[in-house]
């Protein structure tokens, strides 16, 4: 086995806690279309596979597919401008980061959120020592294919076998599994220890710290 050089992460629930943010625009959103508002706590289920996923699930049952398309772009432009507000990275991130850009390592982050936002968030937060971030956008599969991490593996110009994953979902084992990386599962995010282990999680970070060690 070859030594692992590049990390590849998810976004949300893993480096980013925004679900404060997240809950804010599709509450924004459903209160302009006179749909009942959920709590922050409903909605740590319903993320990680993309806004619209999100949306149906938050939804009454009985919401036409038409309505949730309506209701995509307005939620868009209002967590554009919102995105900052109150999301910030997990405590522990931004020094696991730092710690790893020392050691050598090439890292990426990969997301079923616009790419416009993850592009945005990643600057703002990461980009000192992440050099690639990428979202939904036209072309290209969201998870859990694994078309956003091949595509950052390319830019990164790391091989499959030298890589790992770091997510919080199933959707993310998934995507790890269907990429073919080993997969280091967060138990801070969105998801519970159960839930992960239900999907096939064998790999656990109970604390950022833990990700720099699992890699040594």
């Amino acid at each position: 086995m070859k030594k692992i050089n590049t990390v590849i992460f998810d976004m949300d629930g893993t480096v980013l806690n925004t679900l404060d943010d997240l809950t804010d625009s599709v509450n924004h959103v459903f209160s302009l279309f006179g749909l009942p508002k959920r709590d922050r706590n409903e909605y740590r289920n319903f993320f990680g596979s993309g806004i619209k996923y999100a949306m149906k699930c938050a939804a009454p049952a009985d919401t036409p597919d038409a309505l949730i398309e309506e209701m995509i772009p307005v939620f868009k432009e209002h967590y554009d401008k919102h995105c900052f507000d109150r999301t910030r990275p997990y405590d522990g991130i931004p020094g696991l980061m730092k710690v790893l850009y020392e050691r050598g390592f090439k890292m990426a982050i990969v997301s079923n959120k616009i790419d416009s936002a993850v592009k945005e968030l990643n600057e703002r937060f990461f980009s000192d020592c992440v050099s690639v971030a990428i979202g939904e956008k036209p072309g290209i599969r969201r998870k859990p294919a694994p078309d956003t991490v091949y595509a950052a593996l390319k830019e990164l110009h790391s091989p499959p076998e030298e890589s790992v994953y770091v997510g919080d979902s199933e959707v993310d084992l998934q995507t790890a599994a269907n990429a073919g990386l080993p997969c280091i599962a967060v138990l801070w995010g969105f998801r519970d220890k159960e839930q992960l282990l239900k999907n096939g999680a064998g790999i656990f970070a109970h604390t950022p710290s833990e990700i720099a060690d699992i890699l040594r």
